[in-house]
């Protein structure tokens, strides 16, 4: 089983928030999520961006793959 951390898309149309997710990379992009370790809010001024970084660690040490934006989202809020 191929494991990834990614966005899944909620909110309204034209009003996007993500929540980060670790998924099955065969599940759809806002279908079922194994654990939800974050959140990101492109809509505020500047961005918000709350993932709990431990968490992350932890599933990319057994196996997970992060997408690029999600690489980058844990790289800003691990800089913090």
């Amino acid at each position: 089983m191929a494991v990834k951390i990614r966005l899944r898309r909620i909110g309204a149309k034209k009003a996007p928030f993500y929540r980060v997710v670790v998924a099955d990379s065969r599940s759809p992009r806002d279908g079922r999520f194994i654990e939800e370790i974050g959140y990101f809010d492109p809509t505020k001024q500047p961005a918000v961006v709350k993932i709990d970084v431990e968490k992350a660690k932890q599933w990319i040490a057994n196996g997970a793959q992060p997408t690029e934006t999600v690489k980058s989202l844990i790289a800003k809020e691990s800089a913090k």
